[in-house]
């Protein structure tokens, strides 16, 4: 991939491997997730924190 979104990968996988670990977190919290919402939080380009909101549908 080019441009900044390049740059800001390759700062998060180099300091510590953030990227691939929220990448890993967002996976698996989608495959689990049939209702809701995921919310990323960034700072500086980098990933801080992952908010999953799961929503229960009651049927008749």
């Amino acid at each position: 991939m080019k441009g900044p979104l390049m740059d800001r990968d390759e700062k998060q996988s180099g300091a510590g491997g953030i990227l691939p670990e929220a990448l890993a977190l967002v996976s698996e919290a989608l495959g689990r997730l049939r209702y809701g919402a995921i919310q990323l939080t960034v700072h500086d380009g980098k990933v801080m924190q992952i908010d999953v909101t799961e929503r229960k549908r009651l049927t008749d």
